[in-house]
């Protein structure tokens, strides 16, 4: 059985093509409406990039990251925030810093990756790895 479409394309946001330039986006973009990642750490790095982007545009929770990520007209978007919040570890409205917390921003990102591919294939070291690429440090790292 072959992998979901965002797993195939490094893409396991499911991130739509637009007008922003992306670090690690692949030469050819073979797809499009959504963006194809050169690796997976570069896809998993954009994940965390646009929620930084909700959160310094006041977004905090994960019922408000989730949707504006996955919005309603397109999605099921009350059983997506259940989802998230309950792998998350918090109530949909609880109060995030995402940036200064790279544990719970890598939950937050395995957590889309896993609600919108149907699985989550990558080793946290990875998830990890990609948090950090998109700047994300705990207080005392910084």
């Amino acid at each position: 059985m072959s992998a979901p479409h965002g797993i195939r394309c490094n893409n396991p946001g499911n991130i739509r093509r637009g007008q922003t330039l992306w670090q690690g986006e692949a030469a050819q973009q073979t797809d499009p409406a959504f963006l194809v990642f050169s690796a997976p750490e570069w896809g998993l790095r954009a994940i965390a990039k646009i929620l930084l982007s909700y959160q310094l545009h006041g977004l905090a929770t994960v019922r408000q990251m989730i949707e504006r990520w996955a919005p309603p007209e397109e999605n099921d978007t009350a059983a997506y925030v259940a989802d998230v919040a309950d792998r998350v570890g918090v109530l949909p409205d609880d109060r995030l810093t995402l940036a200064t917390d790279p544990a719970r921003m890598a939950a937050m990102v395995a957590a889309i990756v896993r609600h919108e591919n149907g699985q989550q294939p990558y080793p946290d070291d990875l998830i990890d790895h990609a948090v950090a690429l998109a700047g994300v440090v705990a207080p005392s790292q910084s």
